[in-house]
């Protein structure tokens, strides 16, 4: 018989052991170091995360970041998963269940996910659990070799700068749309030195910028103020990036669906979409 409890007391290494063996067979490959990474930047609290025991051992999880979106105190489902041989038994279920009290004690108002589209079971689950779609994202991969540079160069009269986040507001101006949980200025303050933030400019106005996490390939945001754009700007903001890159892919997660622009330019740049992901939120 399982039991189910927080996370708080349990060691990252015997975490990260069962997160490996939940997902091996699935398409989801991250490393021990990035999975600390996503952790912390996603805004992890063990105390309000919860997972059902075999004895010591954890079978089934949920991992949980706490922060605000919307305005609001929010919840954010950063993994959840079971090792293959406690499936068909509605463990993360029962763990939503028991984590609902706990997570509307500490505050918590709403409750965030996000979940791959043809992963219709999970779909179907969340839904009865109360979830609805309020957002569906693309997300692209590529490896960097096959990434299209090309020899398109930036107008002389453009000069890129590393910046900081002085800069936000200009940056939010150039927004098509409010970015995923994952990319929000608030997850990048969570881990901002393991960040690369690059803005272009004509003479001292910031026309366009990106922000990169050259550890994992994520290229978080990139964003091109509307009157600037077509005019090489965000290539030549990639093929920076492209220098800087530590991993071997580089990534372009949960961009909405209905922005053309950033559609147009992964595949101009060969970097494929990957799949599509439903944005979930339940009001708790």
């Amino acid at each position: 018989m399982e039991t189910i409890k927080s996370l708080e007391k349990i060691s990252f290494d015997s975490l990260s052991e069962s997160f490996a063996e939940a997902f091996k067979d699935y398409d989801v490959h991250i490393s021990k170091n990035e999975l600390k990474i996503m952790l912390s930047r996603r805004g992890f609290v063990p105390e309000l995360s919860f997972g059902a025991f075999d004895g010591e051992r954890l079978v089934s999880f949920t991992l949980n970041g706490i922060g605000n979106f919307n305005g609001a105190k929010t919840a954010y489902d950063t993994g959840t998963g079971t090792i293959k041989d406690y499936r068909q038994r509605g463990l993360a279920t029962k763990i939503f269940e028991y984590s609902i009290p706990v997570l509307k004690k500490a505050g918590v108002t709403q409750y965030l996910l996000e979940v791959l589209q043809h992963n219709t079971k999970a779909v179907s689950v969340y839904q009865k659990l109360g979830f609805e779609v309020s957002r569906e994202f693309n997300f692209f991969v590529r490896e960097m070799d096959k990434i299209i540079l090309g020899k398109c160069k930036m107008p002389s009269e453009y000069e890129l700068k590393h910046i900081g986040l002085e800069y936000r507001e200009q940056m939010m101006n150039f927004w098509d749309f409010e970015p995923a949980w994952q990319n929000s200025f608030d997850s990048i303050m969570r881990r901002l030195p393991d960040f690369m933030l690059l803005g272009a400019f004509e003479d001292l106005k910031l026309v366009g910028y990106c922000i990169f996490e050259p550890i994992t390939g994520d290229l978080t945001q990139i964003a091109v103020d509307k009157k600037y754009r077509r005019q090489g700007i965000a290539s030549a903001l990639l093929a920076e990036v492209a220098k800087e890159n530590k991993h071997s892919n580089i990534k372009l997660i949960n961009a909405e669906i209905g922005c053309v622009s950033i559609s147009e330019f992964a595949e101009s740049k060969g970097i494929l979409l990957k799949g599509r992901q439903f944005e979930m939120i339940r009001q708790l």
